[in-house]
C-alpha cells in the first residue's frame, strides 16, 4: 500500500487527511436530501449505524475491496441539498487506497440514487392527478437504498408484521449478538451470512427475541446468501427474485420491497404494501397493481412519493 501525504489530492477531488480520505459526491439535478436523511434515520440499526437528523449526518460501515484486501470502512456522510461530503476511515487506522476511494464513491452514488436524472421522472408525473401535486409539493425525492443487500433483506424479514421501530430493535439485537466490532471505527459490522447460517436457530431466536418461524426464515435466508445469492443492483433481478421467493417465510411483498431498496429496480411496485394501499384509498393488492401500471417505468419513485405523503420518511 502506498501512503499519500495528508491533504494530497486523490482521484476526482478526494483528499487525504491523516488516516481518512475525504471526497464529495453531487446529485444529478434536484435532491430532497432531508427526505434521504430522514429515511436513513428511520432505518438506522443500533450499533451498526448512527444518524443525526438535525445535523444531517449519517455513519455506517461498508465492505470495500476484494480478496484478502476486502475490509469494512466507515463512511461519515454530511448532507446538503447539492452535495454529500464523505469522510472515509479504514479499520484500525488503515489508510484507504485510491481504488477503495473510487469504489466508495460509486457505492454512495448508487446507495443514494444520485445518478438518476429526475427531470424525466417528474415530467412524466406532472400531469397525473395523484402524483402531480405530490411531486410539485416535494420535488427531488430519490429512491434511497442500502449498500448491503443482505442487511436490508434481514431487516425486512424482521420487520414483517411489526412496526419499523420494532424491526430496528430486533436488528440491533442481531448485530449485538452476531456482528463484529471493527477496530478504530466505533461501529459494528452487520453479521456475515455464513455466520448466521452456522448459528443455532433456537439461539438466534432467543438472542433476537423473535418467533421460531421468523428465526427460521433469517437462518434460511442466510444459508441462501452464504451459498452464493447476491442481493445487489448489478445482478439478474429475475433470478434474485426467484431465489428469494423460494426462502420459506419470504413472500411477494418482501421480494418487491427488496427489489426497490436492494436490487435498485426503479419500476418495482410492492402492490401488497399496507401503507401504499391505505394512501391510495384502501385498495386491494390487485387494485393497487392496476392503479400503479400507468406510472411504469418509474413506479419506485411513485411509491416513494406516496409513502412520503403520509409518513415522515418512506418505510
Amino acid at each position: 500500500m502506498t501512503e499519500v501525504p495528508p491533504e494530497t489530492a486523490a482521484p476526482e477531488g478526494a483528499a487525504r487527511d491523516g488516516s481518512a480520505a475525504r471526497f464529495v459526491v453531487e446529485p444529478v439535478g434536484a435532491w430532497d436530501h432531508a427526505h434521504a436523511v430522514g429515511l436513513l434515520a428511520a432505518h438506522s440499526v443500533p450499533g451498526a449505524e448512527a444518524t443525526d437528523v438535525a445535523a444531517a449526518t449519517h455513519a455506517r460501515l461498508v465492505e470495500l475491496g476484494s480478496g484478502a484486501a476486502r475490509a469494512s470502512y466507515r463512511l461519515d456522510l454530511s448532507f446538503a441539498s447539492t452535495r454529500v461530503d464523505v469522510a472515509m476511515t479504514g479499520p484500525d487506522g488503515v489508510l484507504p487506497t485510491e481504488a477503495t476511494i473510487d469504489e466508495a464513491r460509486r457505492v454512495v452514488r448508487t446507495w443514494l440514487d444520485l445518478d438518476t436524472d429526475l427531470d424525466d421522472v417528474e415530467r412524466g408525473f406532472a400531469d397525473d392527478r395523484v402524483l402531480g401535486p405530490l411531486v410539485a409539493a416535494r420535488p427531488g425525492i430519490r429512491v434511497t437504498g442500502n449498500p448491503d443487500g443482505f442487511e436490508t433483506a434481514v431487516m425486512t424479514v424482521l420487520g414483517q408484521q411489526v412496526s419499523l421501530a420494532a424491526a430496528r430493535t430486533f436488528t440491533g439485537r442481531l448485530v449485538a449478538a452476531y456482528g463484529e466490532p471493527v477496530a478504530g471505527t466505533g461501529l459494528t459490522r452487520f453479521p456475515r451470512a455464513d455466520r448466521l447460517a452456522a448459528a443455532d436457530v433456537d439461539e438466534l431466536r432467543a438472542a433476537v427475541g423473535v418467533t421460531n418461524s421468523r428465526a427460521r426464515t433469517i437462518h434460511a435466508l442466510a444459508e441462501v446468501v452464504a451459498d452464493g445469492l447476491v442481493i445487489a443492483p448489478d445482478v439478474d433481478h429475475a433470478d434474485a427474485r426467484r431465489r428469494l421467493l423460494a426462502v420459506p417465510g419470504i413472500g411477494p411483498w418482501t421480494v418487491d420491497y427488496l427489489a426497490v431498496r436492494a436490487l435498485g429496480d426503479r419500476d418495482a411496485w410492492p402492490a401488497g404494501d399496507l401503507v401504499l394501499r391505505r394512501v391510495m384509498g384502501g385498495l386491494t393488492t390487485k387494485e393497487a397493481e392496476v392503479a400503479g401500471a400507468p406510472w411504469s417505468p418509474w413506479r419506485a419513485y411513485a411509491l416513494f412519493h406516496l409513502w412520503a405523503a403520509v409518513l415522515p420518511t418512506a418505510p
